[in-house]
């Protein structure tokens, strides 16, 4: 339905969409919005198309796929063919009249923004339309915010802003109040195991329970279907809740999660932080010696600067992750405990189902030698450590001290008249 600027995907249908479209798993409804946007005249006055769009969902629902799709759509004669040069280079970020932005810091400022804005107020220079697609329009700093207002109160005749982000609140008031709002829904497993089958060739069993464990995250489910040592990784975490015994486990166990999203941080940067300094040496004019130009030292400072940024955000998305996937065991556990979901509906796609199906020895192990209390207890100290993660704690400290909450549970294992973790 549409009402106060919210467009809502609550119900998706079952068409196949196509073109540019084709990514956009579950998410039918929102497509035909978008649709009928692209397919309105340009310089034309049109209910269905505005200038400023805020596109909203949680994570792995498409968000990005979706603006770049109608980024392509506003450019192509077919309104989203997804064959003609207009489609390919958008989709890829090479059109020259769509901007695409994700940034790998931890905020977006007021410099950045102002750039994005002078090159909005540009005329086209082969397309319908000049467009520029934020990502992560909830790390847009209130500087930045501040920039970005008057370009989306006066914008440019053709310009269209499109902005990303997991909920509308997440977006500074000013920015949301005068956008149109398009809500992607959570993709289906059913609609996600379909997709990895019939586009990625995974064998059904294998794109079930992937698409069980990505919990809607489209990405998430494609990575576990296809990397054995993604799956290894989360197969570790879930052994956490019963291999928890003592202080030392916690403690270890705490050290060797952060140093392993450290690793994996460092190998997802390795290549570009070697690729941008050596393009910064040469743009300073470093000698085949070794010489250094006078006042480089501060430009060299300042690359350092934004990769440790980079490094420390995809540090926390990997431990995030962690805590995504140990939310998932205990909310099966509870759902277990609570009867909320029936033996024989376990591995089901739809409906009332568990989310770690091939755990669900160690699922009815954990739950029955625990309360639901304690349960919930623990799901709030996960939601404690992710809120503490988001707010700059130390990630050591932040895990060391969920996985001390946690070994109530574990003891509890061990010795079920334990209660809990003893001061």
């Amino acid at each position: 339905y549409e009402g106060d600027g919210m467009i809502c995907n609550d119900d998706p249908v079952s068409d196949v969409l196509t073109g540019v479209w084709a990514d956009l798993v579950g998410q039918e409804k929102a497509v035909e919005v978008l649709r009928r946007a692209a397919e309105s005249q340009p310089g034309r006055s049109s209910h269905a198309m505005s200038h400023a769009w805020l596109i909203t969902g949680p994570p792995g629902s498409g968000r990005s796929n979706a603006a770049k799709a109608f980024a392509a759509a506003l450019q192509c004669a077919e309104h989203g063919c997804g064959q003609c040069n207009a489609c390919r280079t958008t989709l890829s970020g090479a059109h020259p009249d769509v901007t695409l932005v994700r940034t790998e810091a931890l905020s977006i400022g007021v410099d950045e923004v102002r750039e994005l804005v002078r090159r909005a107020a540009m005329n086209p220079a082969h397309g319908r339309h000049q467009v520029v697609a934020i990502e992560d329009a909830d790390r847009i700093t209130e500087r930045g915010a501040d920039a970005l207002l008057k370009a989306i109160e006066e914008p440019a005749p053709k310009t269209v802003w499109l902005l990303c982000a997991p909920t509308p609140e997440d977006v500074i008031v000013t920015i949301r109040s005068r956008c149109r709002r398009l809500h992607l829904a959570t993709p289906r497993d059913e609609a996600v195991a379909d997709l990895l089958t019939r586009r990625d060739g995974i064998p059904p069993e294998m794109a079930a329970e992937a698409a069980r464990a990505g919990q809607g995250h489209i990405g998430r489910a494609r990575r576990l279907a296809r990397d054995e040592e993604a799956r290894a990784r989360r197969n570790a975490i879930g052994e956490l809740p019963t291999r928890l015994r003592s202080l030392g486990d916690c403690l270890q166990a705490a050290e060797d999660l952060v140093n392993q999203a450290s690793e994996e941080a460092a190998a997802a940067t390795a290549e570009s932080d070697a690729s941008e300094r050596a393009e910064l040496e040469k743009a300073l004019g470093f000698g085949s010696a070794g010489a250094r130009p006078r006042n480089a030292q501060a430009a060299i400072r300042d690359l350092e600067k934004q990769q440790a940024a980079r490094s420390k955000r995809l540090q926390r998305d990997a431990l995030d992750r962690v805590l995504t996937e140990l939310t998932a065991y205990h909310r099966d556990v509870l759902a277990i405990q609570t009867g909320a979901v029936r033996p024989e509906e376990e591995n089901a796609l739809r409906g009332a189902r568990l989310v770690n199906a091939g755990w669900s020895a160690s699922l009815h192990r954990v739950a029955h030698s625990q309360s639901p209390e304690h349960t919930v207890a623990t799901i709030d100290a996960i939601l404690d450590a992710r809120n503490s993660l988001e707010h700059g704690v130390t990630p050591l400290l932040v895990m060391e001290t969920l996985l001390i909450a946690m070994t109530g549970a574990a003891r509890s294992l061990a010795n079920p008249t334990c209660q809990g973790l003893t001061k």
